[in-house]
C-alpha cells in the first residue's frame, strides 16, 4: 500500500509544509499541486509542479508518476480548466495514459471519476473560494483500490 499526501495552493505559507511533514511522517511520497509561491529548497521532499502565481519557473509544467500500477499526472490546471470542463485536463491524461489526475489552481476540494479517469484536487491548503477550511488530501493507493480522505487544515497565525 502506497500512502500519498497531496496540497496546493499555499501561496507562500511555510508553516503548513511543516505540518504536513511531521503530522504525516510515514507517507510515502508528498504532492505540491502548484502555487507554492516557494523556491523549490523550501519544498524538498515534495514532487511539485508549476502553478501561475510560481515566479521561480523551476518546476515543470506536469509530471507523470507510475505507482501502484497507476499512471499519475500531477498538473496544476490553470491552462486546462475552462469554467470547471474538465476536457483538457482528461485529453491530457489519455494522450498520457493516465488513470488518475491530481490538479490545483481552484481552491475547491473535489473527487470525480469523469470519463473513466479520476480527478483529485486537494483543494487550497490555507484557503478555499467555498469558505471553507483549508484542506488536502491524504491518498491510499493499494493496487486497484484508491481510498481519498479529505483533510483540513487551519492556518497558524503564531
Amino acid at each position: 500500500m502506497t500512502e500519498i499526501i497531496a496540497i496546493s495552493d499555499n501561496h507562500g505559507e511555510r508553516k503548513c509544509l511543516s505540518y504536513i511533514k511531521e503530522k504525516h511522517i510515514n507517507a510515502d511520497y508528498f504532492f505540491h499541486l502548484g502555487d507554492s509561491v516557494l523556491p523549490s529548497y523550501l519544498l524538498d521532499g515534495f514532487a511539485v509542479v508549476q502553478g501561475n502565481n510560481d515566479p521561480y519557473k523551476e518546476y515543470p509544467n506536469h509530471l507523470i508518476i507510475e505507482l501502484e500500477g497507476h499512471h499519475i499526472l500531477l498538473i496544476h490546471g490553470h491552462n486546462q480548466l475552462y469554467y470547471g470542463d474538465l476536457q483538457l485536463l482528461h485529453s491530457l491524461a489519455l494522450n498520457n495514459n493516465c488513470d488518475i489526475v491530481f490538479f490545483g489552481h481552484t481552491h475547491l476540494y473535489f473527487d470525480k471519476t469523469y470519463k473513466g479517469i479520476r480527478f483529485l484536487n486537494p483543494g487550497s491548503i490555507i484557503r478555499n473560494r467555498d469558505g471553507s477550511i483549508g484542506s488536502y488530501m491524504r491518498i491510499l493507493i493499494d493496487d486497484k483500490d484508491i481510498n481519498v480522505e479529505h483533510l483540513t487544515y487551519e492556518k497558524v497565525l503564531k
